[in-house]
């Protein structure tokens, strides 16, 4: 799934979201993008349940 992050802006942002979705899901492939500002996960969660745990982390994410 690819996710929009726009408010993710720096390293920290970066450690962040990959930490909130391998503790979601340790088998989760995560590949972040800082300078568009998006996320391409490989999960089998389900998209509102990824998007929940960028939440609770103060992210803002959408799925498309």
């Amino acid at each position: 799934m690819n996710l929009s992050i726009p408010d993710m802006t720096c390293g920290h942002c970066r450690a962040s979201v990959t930490q909130a979705l391998t503790t979601l899901d340790p088998g989760a492939k995560v590949e972040v993008d800082l300078t568009a500002r998006t996320a391409r996960v490989e999960t089998t969660a389900p998209p509102e349940t990824v998007i929940a745990a960028l939440a609770a982390i103060g992210f803002e994410a959408t799925a498309g």
